[in-house]
């Protein structure tokens, strides 16, 4: 028969598959000699009886998925075996890198990747001699300062207009109350959104930056809506809401608090709607309050919408930076911890050993398995002895798959 025929060379390969795989599983006879043959001594107690409910059949390691687990608190690390990465983490590539010069082999980026959860793992790229932050810092550096100081100055104007220290302050606490209590409140929710921004910027903490974001666009809207009242009151029919406002909303009161600051009598003249004080009499020389009034409320308006709309275009910047940016604060991706759903515990440490003893059984023989699961007993009782982890948040649980392995007619109360 010729050589090259395709039954031949289909031969050749499943012969030359069978001799890798022999000489993969006789490179690691040498580790498990010593196990094989202190267990031939052993009495028949200690042999491994074939796998019985719930280990029935056959399983490979690919066959461990979250399916396996449904019903119960598997850990989805279970069938995570990461074979290749990118390779942009050992060959960096990209602007950052760009016409740089290489005095050596590539190495990972310092600060991330997988090494990213050991303890002392650092959190900032570390330059030569001394840590440096990143570019996205220094945004978020830039634009909370800059939300500070429009936020403190917004904040101290508007308190120094409820303490009446501005020329014709009391004016605008009677007929522009609104308004102000509305600047008012977004000064203050803007200088809580930076203090929790220098709080995230400064601990490198994301979750304090994700409310800072979500934070400034509720700033944003409350810098809007005092800025749309001014503007709307200016602009549309500002003379009937004065006149509508004098005779019905500011009361006897509030028209003897505006004659006293813009030294006026009346609406039209002392005889129209006037309120008797010490300087508004019937006799009393002084004008009427109404164009005095208009034009102050005129500039004063032009004057707040003014400031407000010139401020959104800054803000806007900040919204953007936090949006860009609060998740690039280091280039270490989240806080370093193992997420809940990935930590093994006694329900996932079952299913793994019990793929582990069937392979070793398959391949190594009974006996040598059923020592690799003695030691494994022996290692899991002085575990439970130790102190638990922080995080873990139930009580540790034996299982009797363990038992149910080395004897079969065990009881899940002999369990370990």
């Amino acid at each position: 028969m010729d050589n090259n025929s395709p039954r031949s060379s289909r031969r050749a390969s499943v012969v030359s598959r069978v001799n890798s795989s022999y000489s993969l599983a006789g490179s690691t006879r040498h580790m498990l000699a010593d196990m094989n043959n202190s267990s031939t001594s052993d009495s028949t107690t200690g042999l491994l009886e074939p796998p019985s409910a719930p280990f029935a059949g056959k399983r490979t390691p690919d066959s461990l998925t979250l399916s396996s687990g449904k019903g119960s608190n598997l850990s989805l690390s279970v069938n995570y075996i990461p074979n290749k990465f990118s390779a942009s983490i050992v060959s960096p590539v990209g602007a950052r890198f760009r016409g740089a010069k290489s005095n050596g082999p590539s190495l990972p980026k310092r600060g991330g990747g997988l090494d990213a959860f050991k303890s002392n793992e650092a959190r900032m790229p570390q330059g030569r001699n001394r840590l440096r932050w990143n570019k996205f810092k220094w945004i978020l550096l830039a634009t909370n300062t800059l939300l500070t100081l429009y936020s403190l100055s917004a904040l101290v104007v508007c308190l120094l207009t409820w303490f009446d220290v501005w020329t014709h302050a009391d004016v605008i606490r009677t007929g522009n109350r609104p308004e102000l209590i509305l600047s008012t409140l977004a000064a203050s929710i803007g200088i809580f959104t930076a203090v929790i921004g220098w709080a995230g910027i400064l601990l490198n903490n994301r979750g304090f930056l994700a409310w800072y974001t979500f934070l400034a666009w509720i700033t944003f809207i409350f810098l809007l809506v005092p800025g749309y009242i001014t503007y709307k009151k200016r602009t549309f029919n500002l003379e009937g809401k004065i006149n509508a406002q004098w005779s019905r909303a500011l009361g006897s009161e509030g028209r003897m608090r505006i004659q006293n600051q813009l030294r006026c009598c009346g609406y039209f003249s002392p005889f129209v709607e006037a309120t008797v004080s010490q300087t508004c009499y019937a006799r009393s020389i002084l004008p009427g309050c109404k164009l005095p009034y208009i034009q102050f409320e005129r500039r004063i308006l032009m004057t707040w919408y003014t400031a407000v709309f010139s401020i959104v275009p800054a803000h806007i910047g900040v919204m953007l930076a936090g949006l860009l940016c609060s998740n690039h604060i280091t280039y270490r991706f989240g806080k370093g911890m193992m997420p809940e759903a990935y930590r093994l515990n006694m329900n996932t440490m079952a299913v793994v050993m019990d793929n582990y003893v069937n392979q070793l059984a398959e391949e190594y023989g009974q006996e040598v398995a059923a020592e690799i699961l003695k030691q494994s007993r022996a290692n899991l009782q002085k575990l439970e002895s130790m102190p638990a982890v922080g995080y873990s948040t139930g009580t540790v649980h034996s299982h009797a798959k363990y038992d149910s392995l080395n004897n079969p007619k065990s009881t899940p109360d002999s369990a370990l």
